[in-house]
């Protein structure tokens, strides 16, 4: 990317209360989606190429703050201060269940294979819905040290990874959960508590950020394998999925920051909004990225020009030819 190239993003404008989570779909054959995270109670689903606004999911009576949609884009979950996770169909927007629990819940999760979902929070209890009996009780797997802030699923559903905050004098760091015996079957250590956690989209890296560090781990063996110090605290970091040779990262200074992979160096900078940046992430293609923010705004940059992504495109066409042999 071009240092001196101003990048002008679309704004996308809606929540009347902080952005705290966003959620990029994988591309389907309608293209791809984002869903969006507010302390104003009323998640948004978004078109991911353009930032036009599809639906608002309205049930919650507490802040959001975490999001996630299926691999199809049909289904929407979320996380609420209400101390309920709710189900949503993401085409008509009705709720098609509500899990209740006994605390904030910080973080929710769709397995990969759709069937299940991961929630989290204030409890320090991680629990596993099946979705095909959602009136079950769930399962719970050994207790968190802390708070939970995160959740994400990897190795095809048999591992959870979790971040966990006011742990009191616990090692902070992130927690990876066997599911098969559901207890901790290791810790990636950090100095200061993980606020943001990610696995690639090839599942060869976890992203994490703690405090004013980046760092990158091995998603298989869980090594560290780059760890990078920001210029401020930062809150959320992800890592381009299509080549991997550059993250963003974004927090209290209010500015989205491009930096190479193999370096750390800063090849870009990005300055917009107007309150500190809560959430960052790449589009499934890599073309652009969101950034949520406390004023309220969700900004989508272009990595390249302001066109439709080709890439994107070819991949939707791709998409939509294998759903119709597959139909035949």
């Amino acid at each position: 990317m071009d240092k001196k190239k101003v990048i002008a993003p679309l704004v996308c404008h809606g929540h009347s209360r902080p952005v705290v989570d966003l959620f990029y779909s994988p591309i389907t054959p309608d293209g791809f989606f984002l869903v969006s995270a507010s302390k104003d109670s009323t998640p948004m689903l978004r078109n991911g190429e353009t930032g036009d606004w599809v639906g608002t999911f309205q049930g919650h009576k507490g802040a959001v703050w975490s999001c996630c949609l299926d691999k199809h884009a049909l289904r929407a979950a979320s996380a609420s201060a209400d101390f309920s996770v709710k189900l949503w169909d993401a085409l008509s927007g009705d709720v098609l269940h509500s899990f209740e629990h006994k605390h904030i819940v910080r973080a929710c999760a769709f397995s990969e294979d759709t069937d299940l979902l991961l929630t989290g929070g204030m409890e320090k209890v991680v629990r596993i819905f099946d979705l095909n009996r959602p009136d079950v009780g769930p399962t719970e797997i050994e207790k968190s040290p802390g708070s939970v802030r995160t959740l994400t699923w990897l190795h095809t559903d048999q591992t959870i990874l979790g971040s966990c905050t006011d742990m009191g004098g616990v090692s902070d760091g992130s927690r990876l959960w066997d599911v098969r015996t559901g207890t901790i079957v290791r810790t990636l250590e950090t100095k200061s508590s993980v606020t943001s956690a990610e696995v690639s989209q090839d599942g060869r890296y976890i992203t994490t950020a703690d405090g004013s560090t980046v760092k990158f781990w091995d998603a298989n063996h869980f090594g560290l394998v780059k760890s990078y110090e920001m210029p401020c605290i930062v809150e959320s970091a992800s890592l381009e999925p299509k080549f991997g040779n550059k993250f963003i990262a974004g927090g209290e200074d209010m500015w989205i920051r491009v930096f190479d992979f193999d370096t750390g160096a800063e090849v870009g900078c990005n300055k917009g909004h107007h309150g500190p940046v809560h959430c960052v992430r790449f589009s499934p293609g890599g073309e652009s990225y969101a950034s949520g923010s406390e004023d309220g705004t969700i900004r989508i940059w272009r990595t390249g020009s302001l066109g439709p992504s080709q890439n994107v495109m070819d991949v939707v066409k791709e998409v939509k030819h294998y759903v119709a042999e597959t139909v035949r």
